[in-house]
């Protein structure tokens, strides 16, 4: 009996352990996966997980949604499940055995996620119909930019400052290579007609996403403004919403407070960005002194991006943006009066009062697309309106400079450009386009003079009025083509034509040949080389077809030719190399020539702080450039250091503006342009320790020319600044995540003047800034 009692629960035992093999055989998990409407979801991927999270079997759905993971244990389990153009979705099952156990998931249909694989295929597409093939570039991302001891509340010129090869100036002028002004600037992609010139910036560089500086031998892509190309890549809302609000002020009662906003609904995104500020040094001081006389100034500005995807391969996009700008000019105390008024004995020039406001907007549409694989295109409608008012004191301008002028100018701009980029094969890229632009300007000038005798005597202390009112419409045309021809893995040639027309206030147009070569020497090693023919037109809003003979017998009377400017005509050499020495540092080395048929320049020639354009009918700009990179770690540098020369001979176009001895002179000699600064660096770099970031820039330049014809030149300067930047993060949620940041410009004090008055075209001397702490708060949410 005890055998048969053994040998019977060996039996059941048996029976026990099959019945469970099978019943773990044939559990299963069924199931259908649907949107949200109730359609099947085919093709998606389902997912068993086990408690730890590891995938124990994966399966697909068939046509009408169904799946089946068989051969599951029982226990309990995560079903994952994810599809194209869905949010993933999930749900617990419990398996049981010898069971099927059915489970139905419901995926949420992602826009969201649509949207941005649709957006950055767009972005890609709009971004390759801008080659760089040939010519240097030198680039800031955001975080470059918030890296800089001032951050996004760094005035633009001041962030382009740190590239190689640019040189500082008075009222916040920049000199790229050897060239005065010059600058093109591109939003997206679109070409943003130039304002009048005056002291504040248009852009904020809080927009920026991501900015590149091209210079050397251009594309055929980039015409009139070619000494350097500001191509800016603006933040969206394509990535998710949030925003920013900043508060920062200062020394010299400075206070700024700025905001952004970003977000998308669908197929609809939006950036929007603005901000209001005043400070007592809009204009750099004309002395020494630690702050400037009657230098109040009052800025705003405002920008906005919204696109719409019309479909994953179309969109359409549209940005505004406007800048207004009042500033008082700063006074020198002391002075003399040089001429007298009846009724007064005496004046104070520090009691000067003269103001200038300026006002900049531009708005934008573009249509852009890419088929996904051989097209893309962009084809944009832009408009801009400048304008800028001079308003002098009635009084004091008549005694010291015997001329008050009230200055009016405005400029309309309005501009078509297409570009488009077709991939012929893997080989060969095809680039062309065409921009044509219609320009308005209206120049509304009140002067009161005194009478002079013969000898340019003042004859009477009884002052005059003349009105001066004048307007003109231009136009630029332009079409280029080139192809981007990879003819090895390792040698890439750009080579096209570009055709050039302008109709303003002369007649002109150039076919000009671009060619630009880049070779990887070895794997660390680039070669670049370029030659580019150049046409560069005047700038239209800063020229005037004033009567000059109708100053005759007064203060403001001219004498000598005021023979019309001409656009300048160029060939431009450049040659260059970038060596990534190892993977965190990298060096580059460029040099360039340029060989000009008059040659543009501009000065401030009248008591108005607008700048006029001249023409020397010989010009030659050359030099070299290095540049070097560091990041590694929490450790990042920069150091660029430029030598150039900028020359020109023979003014032959508004040689009114200058004395008759110094046309004299420069008809015989070179003489080095008023901009000419023979060495420029920028050096700077950042170290995190923590949450706390520390940060240095630094500009060193050998100064500006000065005396007569510029045969003289400033002293050298150099400016540092020093910022520390904390990252806070508070679980208390009235304060969350902020960046305080404490600031120090010109941190060792130097004084040094950027302009002292004399010079081709130089109205008046500046200096540079001197010590200042700034502190500045940032909340994002």
């Amino acid at each position: 009996m005890r055998t048969r009692h053994r040998i019977t629960l060996a039996a059941l035992l048996l029976f026990a352990l099959a019945a469970r093999a099978y019943a773990s055989d044939d559990s299963s998990v069924t199931g259908m996966v649907a949107d949200s409407s109730g359609k099947p979801v085919g093709n998606a991927t389902v997912t068993l997980q086990n408690a730890s999270g590891k995938a124990m079997a994966t399966v697909q759905t068939d046509a009408n949604g169904h799946f089946t993971l068989a051969h599951v244990d029982p226990g309990s389990y995560a079903i994952v499940v994810s599809a194209p153009g869905f949010a993933s979705g999930s749900s617990i099952a419990t398996i049981t055995p010898a069971q099927q156990n059915p489970v139905s998931i419901v995926l949420a249909k992602s826009d969201t996620l649509d949207v941005q694989v649709n957006a950055q295929r767009l972005n890609r597409a709009r971004n390759d119909l801008l080659p760089e093939t040939g010519s240097s570039v030198y680039r800031f991302s955001q975080s470059d930019i918030s890296d800089l001891p001032a951050g996004q509340n760094t005035p633009l010129n001041q962030v382009l400052l740190q590239a190689p090869g640019v040189a500082s100036d008075s009222f916040g002028q920049l000199h790229v290579r050897g060239d005065h002004a010059n600058l093109q600037y591109r939003i997206n992609g679109i070409i943003i007609p130039e304002p009048i010139s005056g002291f504040g910036q248009s852009l904020d560089t809080r927009i920026i996403d991501q900015m590149n500086l091209l210079t050397g031998a251009l594309p055929a892509q980039y015409g009139y403004r070619t000494a350097g190309i500001v191509d800016i890549r603006t933040k969206t809302g394509d990535d998710g919403s949030g925003g920013s609000i900043d508060v920062f002020g200062g020394s010299h009662q400075t206070i700024r407070t700025s905001g952004d906003v970003f977000g998308s609904r669908g197929p609809f995104s939006y950036y929007f960005s603005g901000a209001i500020g005043e400070n007592n040094l809009g204009i750099e001081n004309p002395t020494s002194s630690a702050s400037p006389l009657h230098d109040h100034t009052r800025e705003g500005n405002a920008f906005g991006y919204m696109s719409y995807i019309i479909n994953p391969l179309t969109r359409v996009s549209v940005m505004f943006g406007v800048a207004s700008n009042q500033f008082q000019i700063p006074n020198t105390p002391g002075l003399t009066p040089s001429f007298a008024l009846n009724g007064v004995n005496s004046f104070d020039s520090s009691q000067l009062n003269e103001t200038q406001s300026e006002l900049n907007q531009f708005a934008a549409i573009a249509l852009q697309g890419t088929n996904g694989g051989a097209l893309d295109y962009q084809l944009a409608f832009v408009t801009r309106y400048s304008r800028t008012q001079f308003n002098p004191d009635p009084i004091g301008d008549l005694l010291f400079n015997g001329v008050a002028s009230k200055d009016f100018h405005s400029d309309t701009a309005n501009g078509l450009q297409f570009d488009t980029t077709y991939r012929l094969n893997d080989k060969h890229t095809i680039r062309a386009g065409v921009f044509a632009q219609q320009e308005h300007a209206v120049f509304d000038n009140d002067l009161t003079v005194f009478p002079v005798d013969e000898n340019g005597n003042q004859s009477s202390d009884q002052p005059l009025n003349i009105p001066d009112a004048s307007s003109k419409t231009g136009y630029l045309y332009s079409a280029y083509v080139q192809d981007e021809w990879k003819a090895t893995s390792k040698l890439t040639i750009n080579y096209g034509l570009r055709y050039d027309k302008m109709d303003e206030y002369v007649s002109a147009s150039q076919l000009s040949p671009r060619v630009g070569v880049v070779y990887a020497l070895t794997p660390s090693t680039t070669v670049h080389a370029g030659y580019a023919r150049y046409f560069t037109p005047p700038a239209f809003e800063l020229v005037s077809n004033a009567d000059i003979a109708r100053f005759a017998g007064t203060t403001a009377q001219v004498n000598g030719q005021n023979d019309p400017v001409q656009p300048e005509r160029s060939h431009y050499f450049d040659l260059g190399i970038t060596q990534q020495i190892t993977p965190a540092l990298s060096v580059g080395l460029d040099a360039y020539y340029k060989k000009s048929t008059n040659l543009l320049d501009e000065g401030q020639f009248g008591t108005a702080l607008i700048f006029t354009p001249f023409n020397y009918q010989y010009g030659r700009v050359y030099g070299v450039e290095l540049t070097t990179n560091y990041r590694q770690g929490n450790v990042s540098a920069y150091a660029n250091v430029a030598l150039s020369r900028a020359q020109g001979k023979n003014i032959n176009s508004a040689q009114f503006n200058f004395d008759a001895d110094e046309l004299a002179y420069i008809s015989n000699h070179w003489v080095y342009l008023d901009h000419d600064q023979r060495v420029s660096a920028s050096i700077g770099g950042t170290y995190t320790f923590g949450q706390t970031t520390f940060t240095v820039d630094s500009i060193v330049g050998s100064g500006l020319r000065s005396g007569f014809a510029n045969t003289d030149r400033l002293p050298w300067y150099t400016q540092v600044n020093l910022g520390v930047i904390h990252h806070f993060n508070f679980n208390n949620p009235l304060l969350g995540k902020f960046d305080g940041r404490l600031l120090l410009i010109n941190a060792f004090n130097r004084v040094y003047e950027l302009r002292d008055g004399s010079g081709i075209g130089v109205g008046a001397p500046q200096y540079g800034p001197r010590i200042a702490v700034y502190a500045g708060i940032t909340r994002s949410f």
